[in-house]
């Protein structure tokens, strides 16, 4: 008697979930080499011999040519992506654009009134925002576990950070623009998500990075900071924040927003905290701590549980 091949009675969803797990795989993979390319930014803003918003204004002005030149890329292929092509479809491109201009822009505002520790830790509560407005807003749903996992890695930043933080009334100022900051990512990393859904990574880099660049100049030309770096070192800093932690780093993330929930996707964005401690005791010598390595292992505790609890 004949035997039906296993073919014939392969069920076509198994296929396309296998798919979908191995793309969710590769944008996780993608996500977190994304984080640790935005972990070396604080790096370079210290390394930088310019201002902070001048120097955000180069991390996009450098990064602007290789995104750019990826889109011509992605047009001229057999198959070229969507374009944005409506009113509605260039709104939502600038309020994306916005939003990370604001962040970046707030960020280093907030560094001139508190610590660097209150405002990097502050800047990294987005996933609480992102998760609030998932679920009030776009009615999402969300696991105990995933929940626990937020949490955690939420801990696991604070313990990082713990050593450094300066609780103070004089600081009250520059902790709400960190607050203020975080908000603003929030609202990059749900604008993202929802735009990958329907354009390309680069389209969407390109575009906001575009809108962000046009903002940050005139924040920086007010601020009364030179746009020139003194030195060659100076401009090499600039361009390797362009190119490493915004058209690579940012880029990944961005595309790992069109595989994996943003929730989600900003709580693995708190093992950038972790990633720049140890960057700093590795390229600058700056000691890192019992407390530290014990936070950084809770983060990735934290970010696993959730990951689970994402599924």
């Amino acid at each position: 008697m004949p035997t039906t091949p296993p073919a014939a009675n392969a069920d076509p969803t198994d296929h396309d979930t296998a798919a979908s797990e191995a793309k969710a795989r590769l944008a996780l993979i993608g996500l977190l080499i994304g984080a640790l390319g935005i972990a070396l930014s604080p790096i370079f803003v210290r390394l930088s011999e310019i201002g902070p918003v001048a120097t955000a204004f180069w991390r996009i002005g450098f990064a602007m040519p290789v995104v750019f030149a990826w889109m011509v890329l992605e047009s001229r292929s057999a198959n070229p992506p969507r374009r944005p092509s409506t009113r509605r479809d260039y709104l939502r491109l600038i309020w994306a654009g916005l939003f990370f201009a604001g962040d970046l822009a707030v960020w280093h505002w907030s560094i001139q009134f508190t610590s660097v520790a209150n405002s990097t830790l502050l800047a990294n509560f987005a996933p609480i925002f992102v998760t609030l407005v998932a679920w009030a807003v776009f009615k999402q749903r969300f696991s105990r576990t995933f929940i626990g996992g937020l949490a955690l890695a939420i801990g696991g930043a604070v313990v990082l950070m713990g050593e450094s933080m300066n609780l103070s009334a004089s600081h009250l100022f520059g902790d709400a623009l960190g607050i203020v900051t975080a908000m603003f990512y929030a609202g990059y990393i749900l604008s993202v998500g929802r735009l990958r859904a329907e354009f390309s990574t680069a389209t969407i880099m390109t575009w906001t990075g575009l809108v962000s660049g046009l903002t940050l100049l005139p924040l920086a030309l007010l601020s009364g900071e030179s746009l020139a770096p003194p030195t060659l070192y100076g401009w090499a800093v600039l361009a390797a924040l362009g190119v490493i932690s915004h058209a690579g780093g940012q880029s990944l993330i961005a595309y790992a927003l069109a595989h994996l929930p943003p929730a989600f996707s900003s709580v693995s964005l708190l093992l950038q905290p972790a990633a720049a401690a140890v960057f700093a005791w590795i390229l600058l010598s700056e000691p890192l701590s019992f407390l530290q390595a014990a936070g950084a292992v809770i983060v990735l505790a934290g970010i696993f549980l959730a990951r689970r609890g994402s599924r």
